[in-house]
């Protein structure tokens, strides 16, 4: 008798702690959340073949369309322009038409702006297309990465949010390869192909179940999350905590611009801002823009030059990420900080010997390894993005 309760009490010990089902659900692959992925890191993706267009493309857009390097200069830099009014305008955009809403204007924009430069046949429509281009990037800057981040899998969104920065610099290297071997014409078309895949892709995804829930559209956020984590899966306890959250949000009180000023924040902005600021002008945006001319008056290869620089920015990157979880962010930014500086003094004493006819066989050697020290240091520089 004793002997057979033994057994009935090890057979109750064998019997799993949690419901079958559930241990069903959580087994299941989140299918739906990588295809959400990859369509808006198409828009990373797009992103970077903005940034990267115009340095494979100066001399042929310059020779074709006669322009002076002041023109060209200023099509170059319009895309920042762009991007910053893309970035302001695209929190409230994407409040209040949806992420979805908001990476269809992004995609519409630069769609926009590739046919303009590839109809171009002067410098108003190139500027323009670079200009909605711009718009576009900036837009996809903002709203990629929240939207990765409100769908993915708490176990899946550091890896998943990491492809955002990935594909930014894919983009831009794919850019750079292409380029040297097709038209500037053919390379905008080729940009367009991006654009083009996250458009018609966001019709076959969920909308981000936290602005659905944000929004009060309580059928639609359970049948996004639902598509979102599967048939199988128990949504119960992350729709529960996904209206907590919401409702914590709603009961606070509305903060304004103003509020950043206050005594008690002034350090922690200023460290935020400081860290931004100084992350753009460290030079990787004129470095990547200007990248062909660069190598060609250091008199060295130029398509050589770009293809290792593509090479290496997306390897870099790539390793990154593991980089800055296990030496933590502010080691990472000091070190990439100080390799910063040292690239842009290499740069600036390897075109100072060429200026003075000094060193001649040492400039493109000098030239190459600050611009690929730049590309290190500053993808590091990632880093302040998260320490931030």
């Amino acid at each position: 008798m004793k002997m057979s309760n033994a057994s009935d009490g090890s057979r109750e010990v064998r019997e799993p702690l949690v419901d079958k089902h559930v241990a069903e659900s959580k087994s299941e692959q989140p299918w739906m959340v990588y295809l959400s992925t990859f369509v808006a890191v198409c828009g990373s993706f797009a992103f970077g073949s903005c940034a990267g267009y115009s340095s494979p493309a100066q001399a042929a857009i310059r020779n074709d369309l006669s322009l002076t390097i002041a023109e060209f200069s200023l099509f170059g830099s319009l895309l920042t322009f762009g991007a910053m009014f893309g970035a302001i305008t695209s929190g409230p955009i994407a409040d209040s038409i949806g992420r979805k809403g908001a990476m269809r204007v992004s995609s519409g924009f630069c769609v926009a702006g590739w046919l303009a430069i590839f109809f171009a046949k002067g410098v108003v429509a190139l500027d323009l297309g670079r200009l909605a281009t711009g718009y576009g990037m900036g837009a996809f800057s903002y709203v990629v990465p929240i939207f990765i981040a409100e769908i993915a899998p708490k176990a899946f969104r550091g890896a998943l949010t990491t492809l955002n920065q990935i594909l930014i610099c894919t983009g831009v290297s794919v850019s750079f390869i292409i380029g040297t071997l097709v038209t500037w014409r053919v390379l905008a078309l080729i940009g367009l192909i991006p654009c083009a895949v996250s458009f018609l892709g966001l019709f076959c995804i969920p909308e981000s179940p936290r602005w659905l829930a944000k929004m009060g559209r309580d059928t639609e956020f359970a049948a996004a999350l639902r598509k979102l984590r599967g048939k199988k899966a128990d949504i119960s306890e992350e729709a529960a905590e996904i209206q907590d959250y919401v409702e914590t949000l709603e009961r606070l009180p509305k903060a304004k611009a103003l509020d950043l000023f206050q005594r008690r924040y002034i350090r922690s902005v200023l460290i935020a801002f400081g860290l931004m600021v100084f992350q753009q002008f460290g030079g990787i945006n004129g470095i990547c823009f200007y990248t062909s001319s660069i190598f060609e008056q250091a008199g060295f290869p130029t398509r050589l030059g770009m293809i290792i620089y593509a090479i290496l920015q997306v390897v870099i990157t790539a390793l990154n990420a593991p980089i800055v979880d296990r030496a933590g962010r502010k080691p990472l930014l000091l070190v990439s900080a100080t390799g910063l500086v040292i690239g842009c003094l290499i740069t600036a004493v390897s075109f100072y010997l060429k200026a003075h006819h000094m060193a001649h066989e040492a400039v493109p050697v000098l030239a190459v390894s600050d611009v690929h020290s730049i590309i290190f240091s500053r993808n590091g520089s990632n880093a302040m993005g998260c320490h931030v």
